[in-house]
């Protein structure tokens, strides 16, 4: 609790140090008008109306408390008056209070509302630099010291952690030691004053009473007279110039003390020449001292009348916090390379030097991705993928030049720039050392590992090179890696930026023919063989490009599925399909695919409620197929879905079954009504008997399990013959019955039908 000062003092020493408190009148008044400048300066950089208000209060409040001191001058305060004391203690209190809590609402509004980088330092330094100076002017006053502290440092605290930022709310946790520190020191000075005043026969006693507060400083203290002679020093004052005996310094001069400093190594000149000159001039400021022994000081320096006083604060601590969130924010924690940001930076920094130089060489920029790397962390855990890229991370920069540039991108990818002189061909020597080197074992604990890697490199000659051009080139040349195989080197060439360019106006026009409804549908026929009948049809989606042409379903699926338009595309061929099939004579069933990305982006079963709802079309005609990869990723999603949709009379198709995983604990599991037995099962069963007792046993699971069952990819009468023989397969779909084609085709042909039944085989039915 706080404790009144004129019931501690004798009246004499208690209206003394009120009178303190208004005598200096010229240093407020400066101190608010500069703070105002500041302010101002800041709003201009900011363009913020809310800092030129700042700038204004504080104008208003200094000129009010220059007139409050006028106004004290105006009056004689007696040496015994305390009850006069008293109130001139709460003017100033006052008056202290609201310049302090401009000061922080300053920070307040420069942290949260602001949000410049100038204006943030510009409030934090200046009313820091305020704090340092209330410690030192009103310490005997602790309610009135207390008060601005508080409406200070608080409004700045608060001000750091709204601003979202993990580095700037520890920087809050920085600054709150040296808030609490303010008052410690206040209150050590004060209490060793407040015991002087009341044992003035004692001088000793007070001596060293003053000599312990020094030594129990937090911040070193050094005072100098006019003639810049050290009067009071303490231990943590000297530490920073590597001297550890402060009284054999007392009545020396500072120069002496530099000199000592510079001889022995402690102090950098740079430093000793700044505080000179802060002193000489007699300014205010601070220097930062980097002592030999690795350690960091803050010496803040300030002069009145004719003493000088030096404040070090040992900041070693905040020093290394920073240097370890600077690396956080450059470097990658697992691997120790520079992440993704700081490469660039570095990247950039070396090609502005290219600028400059007139030596030959190619530019070389190369992205090495580890193969399967997924299938890693799946089989062996994520810990052993995190050992496998620090081990990586380690060999990757002893197997490229000396002059490469490494980092880590992310994931599993990393990626190196360097210069070469030896052209092309020495470049694509360096990569395949490197592949080489990636491809010896790892041994990581209990486990040797060996990883394939594929890597994409561009070079060029020129000095121009965009760094974000380069990566486009060199990512492009992965993918082509990868897509080629995996296990390789690809060089960037013009062909594939010409392939990405008409991708990416391929995804444009894409969107545009979706949302315009551009593309239409083709039907598939799905016949029962034994009743030479079409039972229902597969929708596809077919898009005819208006300058392209027609764009195979092989090229725009994937991109629909990359950019999560393929929800968009589903729907809309949910919407045309059953309107399709609700004009198809009898109980004509119509096939639609759902994809892994639709149970992840929307509701599916409400979507084909919806499309069953506005086409009229009965559920049990609609078939939803799903794929064993959907199933994979999103079993838990598609499960509940499918379940919904199946108990509304939808029936549910796993599709290409035997492509995938194949796990017959899919099939019990998820409510699936038919199955779809891949093309790949039909491939030599004319020659080979174990190739057709392996469908004959597959369209068997399908049996057991009550399952209809569909062969696809049927296109000869001898694959026919051998199905309809063979097995108990219940449908065909292929090629033999009819390629995919228009809504009035097939719809010609289910009218046909009605009519030429059993009389004109289907297969032999024009699709045109």
């Amino acid at each position: 609790m706080f404790q009144a000062a004129h019931k501690l003092l004798p009246p004499l020493d208690y209206v003394s140090m009120i009178r303190s408190l208004y005598a200096d009148r010229l240093s407020m008044l400066l101190g608010a008008y500069g703070s105002a400048l500041a302010a101002s300066v800041a709003a201009l950089e900011a363009q913020s109306p809310e800092l030129g208000c700042i700038a204004v209060m504080f104008i208003v409040v200094g000129f009010l408390r220059h007139l409050d001191m006028k106004a004290f001058d105006d009056v004689v305060l007696g040496d015994e008056d305390v009850e006069a004391a008293l109130y001139w203690e709460g003017r100033a209190t006052l008056g202290a209070a609201a310049i302090a809590l401009i000061y922080g609402v300053w920070c307040l509004i420069s942290f949260w509302v602001v949000d410049d980088a100038f204006a943030e330092l510009t409030a934090a330094s200046v009313s820091v630099s305020v704090l340092v100076g209330v410690s030192q002017r009103n310490f005997a006053i602790d309610r009135l010291m207390t008060i601005q502290v508080l409406l200070i440092a608080v409004p700045l605290c608060l001000g750091l952690l709204l601003v979202g930022n993990i580095y700037y709310a520890l920087l809050t946790l920085l600054l709150l030691p040296f808030f609490l520190s303010l008052r410690k020191i206040a209150g050590n000075a004060r209490n060793v004053l407040l015991r002087a005043v009341h044992g003035r026969t004692k001088a000793s006693a007070l001596a060293g009473q003053l000599d312990a507060a020094l030594d129990t400083m937090a911040h070193g203290l050094l005072m100098l007279d006019r003639n810049h002679l050290i009067e009071v020093a303490n231990d943590s004052a000297l530490m920073a110039f590597g001297i550890d005996n402060p009284t054999d310094w007392i009545g020396r001069p500072l120069y002496e003390l530099f000199e000592h400093a510079l001889a022995t190594g402690a102090v950098p000149q740079a430093a000793t020449r700044r505080i000179e000159l802060l002193i000489e001039t007699r300014s205010s400021g601070k220097v930062l001292i980097s002592s030999a022994a690795g350690q960091y000081f803050e010496a803040s320096i300030s002069s009145r009348d004719t003493k000088s006083v030096l404040l070090f604060e040992d900041i070693s601590d905040r020093i290394a916090a920073e240097e370890r969130i600077s690396y956080m924010a450059r470097y990658d924690a697992l691997t120790g390379l520079p992440n993704r940001a700081y490469f660039a930076e570095l990247v950039e920094k070396a090609l502005e030097a290219r600028l400059d130089t007139f030596a030959a060489g190619d530019m070389a920029l190369l992205i090495l991705d580890i193969d399967d790397f997924k299938h890693i962390n799946d089989t062996l855990g994520h810990l052993a993928g995190d050992q496998l890229l620090h081990e990586l991370g380690q060999r990757l920069p002893g197997a490229l030049p000396a002059n490469a540039i490494v980092g880590r991108l992310g994931g599993d990818e990393f990626i190196a720039f360097y210069v070469s002189s030896a052209g092309p061909a020495g470049i694509e020597a360096d990569a395949e050392r490197l592949i080489t080197s990636m491809h010896q074992a790892y041994q990581l604990p209990n486990r040797r590992l060996d990883i394939d890697v594929s890597v994409g490199l561009v070079s060029s000659p020129d000095r121009n090179n965009d760094f974000e051009q380069l990566m486009i080139k060199a990512d492009l040349a992965l993918n082509a890696a990868k897509s080629g195989g995996k296990n390789r080197i690809m060089q960037f060439h013009t062909r594939m930026d010409t392939e990405y360019q008409f991708r990416q106006q391929l995804k444009t026009d894409l969107k545009t023919a979706i949302a315009e409804g551009k593309l239409h549908l083709a039907y598939q026929p799905v016949v029962d063989p034994r009743e030479n009948r079409i039972v229902g049809c597969e929708a596809l989606a077919r898009w005819d490009h208006e300058t392209f042409g027609a764009i195979s379903p092989a090229t725009f699926i994937p991109i629909a599925e990359e950019t999560g338009m393929i929800t968009d595309l589903t729907r809309f061929v949910l919407a045309k399909a059953t309107r399709d099939c609700h004009t198809w004579p009898g109980s004509t069933h119509v096939a639609v695919n759902i994809s892994a990305h639709d149970f992840r982006a929307t509701d599916v079963e409400d979507m084909v409620s919806r499309a069953l709802a506005e086409s009229g079309l009965p559920a049990a005609r609609l078939e939803i197929e799903v794929t064993e990869t959907t199933v994979i990723e999103e079993r838990d999603a598609a499960a509940a879905a499918l379940l919904k949709l199946c108990k509304q009379g939808v029936g549910v198709a796993l599709d290409d079954f035997g492509t995938g995983y194949s796990s017959l604990s899919y099939l019990s599991a998820l409510p699936f009504t038919k199955l779809k037995i891949d093309r790949s099962f039909l491939t030599g069963i004319e020659t080979d008997e174990h190739a057709l007792k392996l469908l004959t046993n597959v369209v068997q699971i399908g049996k057991d399990l009550d399952l209809v069952t569909t062969i696809e990819g049927v296109e000869t009468e001898v694959q026919l013959n051998f199905v309809t023989n063979h097995t108990r397969a219940d449908l065909i779909q292929g090629f033999l019955y009819g390629a995919p084609m228009s809504f009035d085709a097939i719809s010609r042909l289910l009218e046909q039908q009605i009519y030429r039944q059993n009389t004109v085989p289907l297969r032999l039915v024009s699709s045109t």
